[in-house]
């Protein structure tokens, strides 16, 4: 397994997750008012129920790219101990199609729908 190309694919979808948080950063700076373009003015019910859902999908967004970069920085260390490409359930390798898709990987595909199911 090339182990360097992989450190490369997460390194890159690393930067493009760091880039989309800096960006849902500066899309939510202010308060709900400022939002509005008229703070102080009452808004309409209807106005304000779309900036708050538009606010609560943007934390949501902002939530998922997170656990992303948790995961990246988590197969990065993996690579530095030697352990990347193991199933950390059942300790077999992860096949490498797996890897190619979702490189962060921890577990392979058996193991992740034993998990999912609970």
């Amino acid at each position: 397994m090339d182990v360097e190309r992989f450190r490369q694919q997460l390194l890159e979808e690393r930067s493009r997750v760091e880039h989309a948080l800096s960006f849902l950063h500066e899309d939510n700076q202010g308060t709900m008012g400022d939002e509005s373009g008229e703070p102080g003015i009452d808004q309409h019910i209807a106005d304000s129920a779309t900036v708050t859902l538009d606010r609560e999908i943007d934390e949501s967004l902002e939530l998922n790219e997170q656990h992303v970069l948790q995961e990246i920085d988590a197969a990065l260390v993996r690579i530095e101990k030697g352990s990347f490409g193991t199933c950390e359930h059942c300790h077999q390798p992860i096949p490498e199609e797996r890897l190619e898709a979702l490189p962060q990987a921890r577990f392979c595909i058996a193991c992740q729908r034993s998990l999912e199911r609970g």
